[in-house]
């Protein structure tokens, strides 16, 4: 981290690099502004936290991260997991599991856990990708139509069922502001401009439903006016309050019941599981972020650096009323295109969204709850991975669309951390299962025209990695040989790992061997693999034990040993 640090500041860009950068931070600014605001929103806190998780953990991770590019704040694979902490314990207990999940990302970074992202299936990514994204579009649907809805507590088919019910309250005000939003901001990138197209889908939405307000009768749209207000030190207000973020620890912070949550160990206790899962997905997003990010950028991130930076932002955003951020793949891409390749663009990107928290807080306040809705369905839809979902049905071995399926199911049906746990202990599993399968032992026929085999004498030859769950396998036609054997060869020249279930079945075949009063040579087994069975005891022993490097000196050994 320190490295990363000293790097950004006595990094000596050129002017052209510089104004590059800024023009990426602006570019990015525009587009955050919204999204941080919505992702907020659905997060179910006001549109500012969001605005102040860009400003303090984007800036502060670019700093401090192993990424140049990386473009860092509220994204939407958090929104599952943030969700039902803030209705079960509030803002309060959001911030203190952001704050408890940042030091769990920094000592992740500290033990080397960089390479985090590649122990991760495809599928179990795909699967939970595509879960989120189908939560957020259902979570849409009531700010989309207007519908009439209390609260959405339960499961996911408990809020389905809410909003079912609820369809006859539809408001064809909402519907049309939601319509035309989304309506922009699928055919504005058909225009190949500049100008990102979310900002203009809710300027013209935002437009539209002010001048329909002003001449069609009973027309009117909840707005982020209209549904957040603000009293802060004495001053009130409708919307976003215009202020700088200000210091407070987590737990001064209202729980579900509105009074500050506190803080103690049973607290920690309690929230420590949601911890772990934003620390968990963090890193991944982060990482997973990182690595795209180096392929179009041509520059190569430091990973542990990356989770170190990652876990700072998120210790420190909290105490200014940031949620827990992580690095976000659009917005990064976005940046590296307008010509974003130094942290000065996230700097300048949180600098951008600070000034308009000074001075357009008023104009946000007329956005409709209908747009930030239609923009989370578009945000929901491309992070939906729906070509890769399809595709990975289609082409993959069936284990793994079982595993794809499996976790697509459990994120939506149940949560984000019993998918990715499920999933991976699944594809676990089911490597093992191809890992035992790719294990052999056949014996070597006496008559085979290749060698010249000694009389009494049986050669195995075993393949692949004996482990526990191999070894049984691949050595128990060792254990039972005709009476008139007198030694056994193991041809161990392909055998790639050897564990601790192994040792002590090798173990267990020499003892017996031994009793049997038959010899066992081990051919060609890697050293390092011989200095585990001699640590186990099974040793070099005249007559008895021998290790080999090719067979035909096994042969030659065998001749020698006693009947």
């Amino acid at each position: 981290m320190l490295s990363a640090l000293r790097k950004s500041i006595q990094s000596k860009p050129s002017y052209h690099e510089i104004q590059a950068n800024v023009l990426a931070g602006l570019t990015v600014g525009v587009i955050a502004l919204p999204l941080s605001m919505a992702l907020a929103i659905a997060s179910g806190v006001p549109p500012q936290h969001g605005l102040y998780t860009a400003i303090v953990a984007g800036v502060i991770i670019a700093l401090t991260g192993g990424s140049k590019v990386n473009i860092s704040g509220p994204t939407a694979a958090f929104v599952v997991i943030l969700l039902p902490i803030v209705q079960q314990y509030g803002l309060g207990g959001l911030l203190v599991s952001g704050f408890m999940a940042g030091f769990i990302l920094v000592l992740m970074g500290v033990g080397k856990f960089g390479k985090l992202i590649e122990i991760v299936p495809y599928p179990v990514i795909v699967g939970f990708t595509s879960g989120i994204s189908v939560v957020i579009a259902t979570f849409q649907i009531g700010d989309f139509l207007g519908l009439r809805i209390e609260s959405l507590d339960g499961h996911y088919l408990d809020k389905l069922t809410t909003i079912f019910m609820a369809l006859p309250t539809l408001a064809w005000q909402e519907t049309l502001i939601g319509i035309l939003t989304l309506t922009v901001l699928l055919v504005w990138p058909k225009f190949r401009s500049k100008i990102p197209g979310h900002l203009v889908a809710l300027l013209i939405a935002s437009f539209t439903a002010w001048l329909l307000s002003l001449y069609v009768a009973d027309f009117s749209v909840a707005t982020i006016g209209s549904r957040f207000s603000f009293d802060i030190n004495g001053i009130v207000g409708n919307g976003i309050p215009p202020i700088l973020p200000s210091f407070d620890w987590p737990w001064n912070l209202p729980g579900a019941d509105g009074a500050p949550i506190g803080i103690s160990f049973e607290l920690v206790r309690l929230l420590l599981p949601s911890a772990i899962t934003i620390a968990i997905l963090g890193a991944l997003e982060s990482l997973l972020c990182a690595v795209v990010a180096d392929g179009m950028s041509g520059k190569k991130h430091n990973s542990n650096d990356e989770l170190i930076g990652q876990g700072i932002g998120n210790i420190i955003a909290p105490l200014f009323g940031g949620l827990p951020a992580t690095a976000a793949i659009a917005r990064t891409a976005a940046n590296v295109k307008t010509g974003g390749s130094l942290p000065l663009s996230s700097v300048v990107h949180g600098l951008f969204i600070l000034l308009s928290i000074l001075l357009l807080t008023p104009l946000l306040s007329y956005i409709p709850m209908a747009s930030m809705a239609a923009l989370l369905l578009m945000v929901a839809w491309n992070m939906s991975e729906a070509k890769y979902f399809i595709r990975t049905l289609k082409i993959a071995p069936r284990d793994d669309v079982v595993v794809l399926v499996l976790c697509f199911l459990l994120t939506v049906l149940f949560d984000m951390t019993i998918a990715v746990g499920v999933g991976i202990g699944l594809a676990a599993m089911l490597f093992i299962r191809r890992s035992i399968s790719l294990t052999q032992t056949s014996q070597i026929e006496a008559d085979h025209g290749d060698y010249d085999m000694p009389d009494n004498t049986v050669v195995y030859d075993i393949n692949g990695a004996l482990f526990f769950g191999s070894a049984h396998k691949a050595l128990k036609t060792i254990a039972s040989v005709r009476p008139d054997v007198r030694v056994v060869i193991l041809d161990m020249s392909e055998v790639t790992l050897l564990d601790m279930s192994a040792i002590v079945a090798m173990e267990s075949i020499a003892n017996d061997l031994q009793q049997k009063n038959i010899g066992l040579i081990i051919n060609s087994l890697q050293p390092r693999m011989i200095l585990k069975l001699r640590r186990a005891g099974i040793r070099k022993k005249i007559g008895k034990v021998a290790f080999s490097r090719t067979l035909n000196d096994s042969f030659e050994l065998a001749r020698k040993m006693p009947a």
